[in-house]
């Protein structure tokens, strides 16, 4: 009798331990802001990710967020509770719509939050079908957590009218461009344009209008351009002098606190390839061919596609004397197979090979004085494909816009607003004095 109490009583030890090492551990539990007390996030003993929990419709759903980081988790405490709440609208609505139950009851559901979860899934649904870009998907994703769910996640979405609107715009006015705001509008109109397609919206509120700036990115002379080569070649192997806040920033590892001989490469291929920096990740040997025709030697960029534009890149020159360095220094390393990336190969984790890039080209226009352009841009590795297009602007004998919008992967418009904006008369001084024979 006493050996079977003592078995009973060391079975209910177990299950105590097990229940104590699942339950949230106070100091833990964290609501997320701008959404309801009963969504949080929390950690247990038997877990090292944090953990969310939800009450609704009297049941608690609760997952594993599979992060470490608090901010990762309350992203995804946010995209579980709007997921949550589009499967409950759409559930809902189904049944409304066979019960006939009043409008009322349907615009209880209709919540600002579950609808951008419906409408963030037929965007990701486009991104399948090619028609939206995953670039831009990452960016709605990021705006629709920074800014609209903490403000309007609990709103109804008739709610939503131009009043709240205007006072969205006068936050954003403070720290966003007039570019960014009028992004920040279209995503507004993609949700309200949902819920009008589904009869969750009385009427279509009126959106604002907002007149866009159009701030071009700042370029380099080519005098800027040399000197910037020079320098990132000189700090070749030198030590990032913000190693300290680095390693503990980007998790830096082994030598990667180093100025990479790659940094030169990239900078010369970009000028002369029109290419963008996020290219830069995903270029690989399989995507380049050396092409002579026609007297001319190039390079061919076959790249993924980029912003619904995915046909071939012509280099000038110079790129293809980049193209032999690179292959010369990695060959004998074993990182010049066609299926290696072309800069900084040994990075399987392509995000954290930009990341490097950015930061020591950053450090050079540091050291050389050039981070700020003529008008007080802001200027980063963008800033050479801008250089590359403005420089066949410049230099180029009689090329045609359509010519260098296709090979650049963009088009005429945005050549014509972004980086022909700061041409002017006087710098085209003998094409605008030549006469015809």
């Amino acid at each position: 009798m006493h050996k079977f109490l003592t078995e009973a009583s060391n079975d209910e030890k177990i299950r105590t331990t097990k229940r104590e090492r699942t339950v949230p551990i106070p100091e833990t539990i964290l609501s997320v802001p701008g959404y309801p007390e009963k969504l949080s996030i929390f950690k247990i003993a038997a877990s090292k990710f944090w953990q969310v929990r939800c009450w609704h419709n009297g049941k608690t759903f609760r997952k594993s967020t599979k992060s470490q980081a608090k901010r990762s988790a309350l992203i995804f405490a946010r995209i579980y509770y709007e997921q949550l709440m589009a499967t409950h609208v759409q559930s809902e609505f189904s049944l409304i719509s066979k019960t006939k139950t009043t409008e009322t009851n349907i615009n209880k559901q209709s919540t600002f939050g579950a609808l951008a979860a419906k409408m963030y899934t037929n965007e990701q649904a486009r991104v399948k079908r090619g028609e939206f870009s995953r670039g831009s998907l990452k960016v709605l994703r990021n705006r629709l957590d920074a800014h609209l769910l903490p403000r309007w996640g609990t709103h109804d979405i008739n709610q939503i009218d131009y009043a709240e609107m205007l006072k969205l715009i006068q936050q954003l006015s403070e720290t966003l461009s007039t570019i960014t705001i009028s992004q920040y509008l279209v995503i507004i109109k993609k949700v309200l344009t949902l819920a009008s397609g589904l009869n969750l919206l009385k009427k279509m509120p009126l959106i604002p209008k907002i007149k866009v700036k159009t701030i071009s990115r700042g370029s380099f002379t080519p005098h800027e351009y040399w000197r910037i080569i020079r320098c990132a070649r000189r700090l070749i192997g030198k030590t990032h002098p913000d190693y300290g806040n680095l390693r503990h920033q980007f998790r830096l590892r082994n030598n990667d606190h180093l100025m990479p001989i790659d940094l030169q490469w990239a900078i010369r291929f970009m000028l002369n390839s029109f290419i963008r920096p996020s290219d830069l990740k995903t270029l690989k040997h399989k995507h380049i061919e050396i092409v002579t025709k026609n007297d001319a030697t190039y390079l061919r960029l076959t790249l993924p596609e980029t912003k619904s534009h995915s046909s071939p890149i012509a280099t000038l020159l110079p790129a293809v004397t980049v193209y032999r360095s690179i292959i010369k220094h990695y060959e004998p390393l074993n990182l010049a197979s066609p299926e290696d990336y072309i800069f900084m190969p040994k990075f399987r984790d392509r995000h954290y090979a930009h990341v490097i890039l950015s930061t020591f080209f950053n450090w050079v226009l540091s050291e050389t004085g050039l981070k700020k352009g003529a008008h007080g841009q802001d200027r980063s590795l963008y800033s050479l494909r801008h250089s590359a297009i403005t420089f066949r602007l410049l230099y180029g004998d009689g090329i045609d816009l359509l010519t260098l919008a296709r090979n650049a992967r963009t088009s005429v418009k945005m050549i014509e607003h972004f980086y022909a904006s700061q041409l002017s008369g006087e710098m085209n001084i003998n094409m605008l004095q030549s006469k015809r024979k």
